[in-house]
């Protein structure tokens, strides 16, 4: 499967991240995170989900786009 595109504003992918980090903190099983992994990983990729996985702020992610 491909990647889906890209967000059409940073403001609405700001908004999805937020969105995918409130379902992270909420997981409280190994099952959890692995559902909700696969549900965003073709959305953002693992990169991102990996820095939401462990705490890094949003704004941090989104600067990194460079």
């Amino acid at each position: 499967m491909a990647r889906q595109p890209e967000f059409a504003s940073p403001e609405e992918e700001r908004a999805y991240l937020q969105g995918v980090k409130t379902q992270l903190d909420r997981a409280q099983t190994r099952e959890e995170v692995i559902a909700i992994w696969r549900e965003h990983y073709l959305r953002i990729g693992h990169r991102k989900l990996g820095r939401l996985l462990i705490g890094r702020p949003i704004d941090e992610i989104l600067k990194a786009r460079g």
